[in-house]
């Protein structure tokens, strides 16, 4: 039995990128590449036969990351042989993330869903994943699970089981696994979150915060059995310092000077209580018996320290908040550099 992909009504803004794009599509599928030339052929062939017999309207972006080895090369052919791909290739290896938002901008999907190309993800769950967002209640995110994951256990499953409970835990965002690169978005609810660093990984827990219903479904992980992983254990550290970005665009974003405000009030109360017990050692109290002069007790100098860090918070938060006009005023700004776009001959012309 075939899979009809249910079409949602278009916003303003999708058929706005859709004019803009000359393209419309029901569904595009974004594959970030960096040096996979062992699986492109592969993975290919498997995803546009699962497309095709889910009956979809569908195009595939692949965004070749920098790859030093043949993948380039690769990935134009496919783009020459299928019209409904297109090859985006990066100046440089700009990252995972950067990479994705290149696709996303690049695609004219209603529904986006992120793949690995090195095979691990199953495009066979692709179908799956249009039925669960589009089924009863809607959602318009449906996270993949890798419940039976097939990576190592100490370098990679249990760093990662711990960082997803964290990440869960700080965002109140309850699914099991964020680094799960295999997702459906609906466009309209990741076209106004801003990717950089690590933070594709996040695109729940942003989407959340904008009010995106989500969902989680387990999903097939195959094991690597050709090329290299470019993820490690040190990853997990950088994961966790986005985590400190992400909790801080979720709750503070449009109000910095709160945060800032709220750490200088309690600098400001710590200076008033140091102070108070410099005071009651002046006259006596406080384990000084025969007091002690404010010129010569260091708490004075604490306490005035701490007033001055007060002074210096208010003043970080009405910097931040003049940056978040700033960053809102400019958010049209991609943090990626495209070299040229690939299509083939029957697709439409290649644009730079």
């Amino acid at each position: 039995m075939t899979l009809m992909m249910h079409v949602p009504h278009k916003t303003a803004r999708q058929e706005s990128h859709a004019r803009e794009t000359g393209r419309s599509r029901d569904l595009s599928v974004v594959a970030p590449v960096h040096n996979e030339e062992e699986n492109l052929d592969d993975l290919h062939a498997e995803l546009s036969g699962v497309l095709q017999a889910a009956e979809i309207d569908y195009e595939i972006i692949y965004v070749d990351d920098g790859s030093r080895d043949t993948s380039l090369e690769k990935l134009k052919a496919i783009a020459e042989s299928d019209e409904r791909v297109i090859v985006i290739e990066l100046r440089r290896n700009f990252g995972q993330t950067a990479a994705m938002a290149a696709g996303i901008e690049h695609s004219c999907g209603d529904v986006i869903i992120p793949i690995d190309a090195d095979m691990q993800n199953d495009p066979n769950d692709i179908p799956r994943l249009l039925e669960k967002l589009n089924g009863t209640p809607r959602y318009d995110i449906v996270s993949g699970w890798r419940k039976d994951r097939k990576d190592k256990m100490v370098t990679r499953r249990i760093p990662s089981q711990i960082a997803n409970a964290i990440i869960s835990r700080v965002t109140n965002v309850p699914i099991h696994d964020f680094g799960c690169t295999l997702k459906a978005y609906r466009r309209e609810v990741i076209e106004d979150v801003s990717l950089s660093s690590d933070l594709h990984r996040f695109l729940p827990a942003l989407a959340a915060w904008h009010g995106a219903n989500i969902a989680e479904l387990v999903v097939n992980h195959r094991p690597r059995t050709r090329g290299v992983t470019k993820y490690g254990l040190s990853r997990t550290i950088r994961v966790l310092l986005d985590l400190v970005i992400v909790k801080f665009l979720g709750t503070y974003m449009t109000k910095p000077l709160l945060f800032f405000g709220r750490i200088g009030m309690m600098t400001f109360g710590a200076a008033l209580l140091i102070l108070g017990v410099a005071v009651g050692q002046k006259y006596g109290y406080l384990g000084q018996p025969e007091g002690l002069n404010l010129n010569r007790n260091i708490l004075v100098s604490l306490s005035a320290l701490l007033a001055f860090f007060t002074v210096q918070c208010v003043m970080f938060g009405l910097i931040a908040e003049l940056l978040v006009r700033v960053y809102q005023d400019g958010r049209g700004r991609q943090i990626y550099r495209v070299r040229e776009v690939y299509t083939s001959a029957a697709g439409g012309d290649a644009s730079s």
